[in-house]
Order: C-alpha cells, then sequence, then structure tokens
C-alpha cells in the first residue's frame, strides 16, 4: 500500500470488536511516535495505555454518560504533551504530539486496527486527569480508541486541495 493509499483509508471508527489489541503490537505502533518532527527533539508526546483499573477510575469520574462511551473500544490511548512553560515551544510541542498521534493511526490502519481520536470533556477537567494521574504540566490532545473492526466506515467527503493550498507569488 502505497503512503497515499494508507492516508486515504485511514477512517474513524466507532464501533470496535471486543479482543484488546495485544501488548506487543501497541508498543510497536506507539514506538513509531518517536519519528514524529519535534523541535529541538524534546519528544513531548505521552501515552497512558488504560488497563481495567484506569478504565473504572476515568469512567467514575466521567459519569454514566461518558462511561458508556469509553467502553467502545477495548484499547484506550490517552495522548498529551509535555508542556515546558515557555509558550512558543508549548505550540511547537502540542503539534509535535499531533504529529507522533497522527503516525500511530496511519501505522495501526496499515496492520488493519481500527482507530478513533475523540477528546471526551472528563479529560478536560481535573477530575478525569486525577483519575489518570495526569500532570498538570500536561495538555490533553486525545483518547485514542483501538480495536477490531466490527464495521468499516464509508469515505466522508472531502474538500478538494484547491479548496485550502494558495501558491503566493
Amino acid at each position: 500500500m502505497t503512503f497515499a493509499e494508507l492516508a486515504a483509508a485511514r477512517r474513524t471508527h466507532k464501533t470496535f470488536g471486543t479482543d484488546p489489541v495485544p501488548r506487543e503490537t501497541l508498543v510497536e505502533l506507539l514506538d513509531l511516535a518517536r519519528f514524529a518532527p519535534n523541535h529541538h527533539l524534546t519528544q513531548p508526546w505521552r501515552f497512558r495505555v488504560l488497563g481495567p483499573d484506569a478504565l473504572a477510575r476515568l469512567q467514575e469520574a466521567g459519569g454514566p454518560a461518558e462511561a458508556a462511551k469509553l467502553e467502545r473500544a477495548p484499547t484506550l490511548v490517552v495522548v498529551s504533551a509535555s508542556l515546558s512553560g515557555d509558550l512558543i515551544r508549548d505550540e511547537e510541542d502540542v503539534c509535535a504530539t499531533a504529529a507522533a498521534t497522527m503516525i500511530v493511526l496511519l501505522a495501526a490502519t496499515e496492520r488493519g486496527i481500527a482507530t478513533y481520536w475523540r477528546t471526551p470533556s472528563v479529560l478536560r477537567g481535573a477530575r478525569g486527569r486525577e483519575a489518570l494521574g495526569i500532570p498538570n504540566g500536561e495538555r490533553v490532545l486525545g483518547l485514542l480508541h483501538f480495536g477490531a473492526p466490527e464495521r468499516e466506515p464509508a469515505p466522508r467527503e472531502r474538500d478538494a486541495v484547491d479548496a485550502y493550498v494558495e501558491f503566493l507569488s
């Protein structure tokens, strides 16, 4: 599969099979994050794989409505960026963490693993962060869902390149 085909094949899945992604496969996927571009090699990304106890704490912090959404996929990973306090560096590090996350999602797609990147409200507040031990010096970028695809979502229409590219003279 070419990179263009891989990028076009990536989908947001909201239904998953019940089997968790094996730990060794998850480590292989997350290991690829280190190849994301990041200024001064700060490597600001942090990935927290939720086990059953962590999931239960997050579900309790989120309440019943959020708890149900947290059971969509068998494997959940919180992504955050470690911040320095310097506004410019922090902006670069958040962008680097997003790039690292995209590498992980594409690698999962290549292996036939379904993914979903979302940012639940429980991780934007103190209760959710405390439930997982996320320090104040980190910005949560999202919660990644991984698992076997239950069904393949249809591709969604995207803008043509000329809608977002401008050549300046």
